[in-house]
């Protein structure tokens, strides 16, 4: 009866809850917001389920899709040639800025017209169940119109090949058409005059289309570089090498530093010589944005200048990865990765340089085991991402790292995440929750997996609490992909392996790649970066060699038993990206050190 009067209501409510995509109480929630609705938005159930209850909306409207007998429309925007995203874009452009305008903001494209009845537009829709996709059929012109569902993240990678968004910014700058000039002879600094000279000019657009642009490309890092002679150069990590990005000339360091602090939290303007940490949050392209601030005094060669260096980490949690197989590791380090997390207790510690993608692969292992019948604990300082499902310990002023570690024993975990183990107390208490049930993930600084017990042995860690506390440690790096459009591929083979140094024996049948340098990737034949592993599962012969260590870890014979177990050092790892053609000789030689 209750299922009748339901599905009189609401024939979405009804089909979503038979499928068991929602539950009853959900269902009675939501018919309520839309009997609410109905005056002002007037909402459908599948909107209210997605705006609301946070539903995936492709979930969502697939059903929908189906129940009304919408096409869908399966593409894949990647495999589109150039010749189709300029025909999509024209017929996007045809009617003005206005019709351009209303497209986007209700996430429809014109996609094309029918092959068997021409004048029939078909339009491809995030939401086929819009009022106003009739209106904006209309105002394309067109005499007949389908309308066809289109997958969300279908949508947003065919809009991005489509639409080049503007940066606001730039454009304010561009507009003024001023130069940024903000000028100071005096030796102290005149805190009310550089205060006016800052409002009066366009520097607060320049910093804000750096955060914009640093997002849009893809940018890991911010710099802001002071130099003599009033000026400052910002520069773009990307890929992992810093790329110069704009030159600001006659303007004092100061006042460009002074407008990014203004723009933080946490960091005080007039403080120049200590060092300084803050954030800044920002919604860009419809996604929210935190940036995080380090400030750090810096030596001039002219006395005037109080000069700071700023560094701007971008961290956008679209790009954190949930999914282990797109880490790229491979084989023995895969299989052995896998069974070291699977355990019900027991230690993972990633180690390698800042920037080599620990924290990623921290994540990605996190989210393989978080479920809700665990308590996962998180201490980080700072946090850089939010992770579903675990809780995340805030660490200020009146609780530090140290004080969170030695507190979180009390707080009944089943698995932690101990940002970094940075001493010999924060080591043991990481430890100590590997020995008592505990799944612990943890980092270190280390150049190699061998290297990171020798560095726990040297905190003072006892060699058997090492031995059987650690599952696996996996050394890892970051190396740019060659950019696929212009790679090339090697056609002397032996000369090539010759000025390398390698045994030619080793590369005979394999198809190796060089980097060129396109339009593409920026000159640089890069395009994009990955992961390669060293990764020392803790064998039995492993744990043995470590419990009979003497005054110091025997990191040699650690190190070739793992070879034996199948480990593949970093640039071996490294090597096989090479022969699949994914990187170049030279990345790999130049990312890693020789065994």
């Amino acid at each position: 009866m209750i299922d009748t009067q339901i599905e009189m209501t609401d024939k979405i409510g009804y089909l979503l809850l038979k499928k068991g995509i929602i539950d009853s109480k959900i269902l009675e929630q939501s018919l309520k917001i839309k009997d609410a609705d109905q005056l002002k938005q007037k909402r459908n159930l599948a909107q209210i389920l997605v705006d609301e209850f946070g539903f995936e909306h492709d979930v969502i409207f697939r059903e929908v899709a189906v129940l009304y007998a919408f096409k869908e429309l399966n593409i894949h925007p990647e495999e589109l040639s150039e010749e189709r995203v300029a025909e999509i874009k024209a017929l996007m452009n045809k009617q003005g800025p206005e019709v351009r305008k209303m497209l986007l903001d209700h996430r429809v494209i014109p996609y094309r017209f029918d092959d068997k009845i021409k004048d029939k537009l078909i339009l491809a829709a995030v939401d086929p169940t819009d009022r106003t996709l009739a209106k904006i059929a209309y105002s394309l012109n067109a005499k007949k119109y389908e309308i066809n569902y289109l997958r969300k993240k279908d949508y947003e990678k065919l809009i991005n090949m489509l639409v080049v968004s503007e940066n606001e910014y730039l454009k304010l700058i561009q507009e003024a058409g001023e130069e940024i000039q903000v000028t100071q002879e005096e030796v102290s600094i005149n805190e009310d005059e550089l205060d006016a000279e800052i409002n009066k000019s366009a520097l607060i657009n320049l910093i804000e289309a750096a955060l914009v642009e640093g997002v849009r490309k893809g940018v890991s890092d911010i710099h802001l570089i002071p130099k003599s002679g009033n000026k400052t150069e910002i520069h773009f990590r990307l890929d992992g090498k810093l790329q110069l990005w704009h030159v600001q000339e006659g303007t004092m360091p100061e006042a460009v530093m002074a407008v990014v602090k203004d723009r933080s939290k946490g960091l005080d303007r007039f403080e120049r010589e200590k060092a300084q940490d803050g954030f800044i949050q920002r919604e860009i392209d419809g996604h929210i944005i935190r940036f995080r601030v380090s400030v750090l005094p810096t030596v001039g060669t002219e006395l005037k200048n109080k000069f700071e260096s700023i560094v701007i980490r971008i961290l956008d949690d679209r790009k954190v990865i949930k999914d282990l197989s797109k880490l790229g590791l491979t084989g023995y380090s895969n299989k052995a990765f896998v069974k070291a997390i699977t355990q019900p207790q027991g230690m993972i510690i990633l180690t390698g340089p800042t920037g080599s993608g620990k924290s990623t692969t921290l994540i990605a292992a996190l989210y393989q085991v978080i479920n809700p019948t665990k308590n996962v604990l998180t201490v980080e300082d700072p946090v850089e991402y939010v992770i579903e499902g675990a809780r995340q310990l805030k660490i200020g002023y009146k609780m530090n790292f140290e004080q969170a570690i030695r507190s979180i024993l009390r707080h009944d975990p089943d698995i932690v995440l101990v940002g970094e183990m940075r001493d010999k107390e924060t080591a043991e208490t990481a430890i100590k929750l590997a020995n008592t049930g505990h799944l612990t993930f943890s980092t270190l600084h280390t150049n190699d997996a061998p290297s990171a017990v020798a560095r726990l042995f040297k905190m003072g860690v006892e060699p058997f609490l090492i031995a059987y506390a650690i599952n696996i440690i996996v050394a890892q790096r970051l190396i740019r992909k060659l950019c696929t459009v212009c790679k090339k591929k090697v056609e002397n083979l032996e000369e090539h392996i010759a000025n390398t140094g390698l045994d030619i024996k080793d590369w005979i049948g394999h198809e190796i790649f060089d980097a060129v340098g396109c339009d593409k990737c920026n000159q640089t034949g890069y395009k994009g970066r990955m992961a390669i592993h060293e990764a020392l599962y803790f064998t039995k012969e492993i744990r043995r060699q470590i419990v009979r260590s003497g005054e110091e870890v025997d990191e040699e014979g650690i190190r070739e038993q793992a070879r034996k177990d199948g480990t593949m050092s970093l640039r071996d790892s490294g090597f096989e990206k090479v022969k699949l053609g994914l990187t170049s000789i030279q990345e790999v030689i130049g990312a890693t050190m020789e065994d």
